[in-house]
């Protein structure tokens, strides 16, 4: 049994001393791969980053559109269930306030741009 041993003893060591050598060829093809391409995967990881902000602007600009359908189906739906329980009086009065809120609100608007090309003039102005 002491025979068998000595072979199968030498066999494991030399099975051993291929795989140490093995590994170490790896380790250095990593190392020359990861020293080279340093600039490579820097240059990746930047261009992944970018790509996740523009992923997660799109992502917020989807979210707020969804708030704005789901605020606007709200608003649709009540409005029919207020259609159904009045007369065609108080719809039509409810849809002449509508209309009168609408044009203040562009007036605002149109109040609101002539300010900002104030400012914008102002800040050139500055400038120069």
């Amino acid at each position: 049994m002491m025979m068998m041993r000595g072979p199968l003893l030498i066999g494991v060591v030399i099975v051993m001393v291929l795989g140490l050598a093995v590994y170490m060829k790896l380790w250095t093809i990593d190392y020359q791969i990861s020293s080279n391409e340093t600039e490579l995967i820097r240059q990746f990881d930047l261009a992944n980053r970018e790509a996740m902000d523009e992923s997660a602007e799109w992502r917020l600009k989807f979210d707020v559109a969804e708030e704005r359908a789901n605020k606007c189906t709200k608003e649709l739906k009540r409005v029919k269930e207020s259609l159904g329980d009045k007369s065609g009086a108080s719809i039509s009065k409810r849809l002449e306030m509508l209309q009168k809120e609408n044009i203040n609100l562009l007036e605002r608007v149109e109040t609101l741009k002539q300010e900002l090309e104030a400012e914008k003039m102002k800040c050139s102005m500055q400038r120069v």
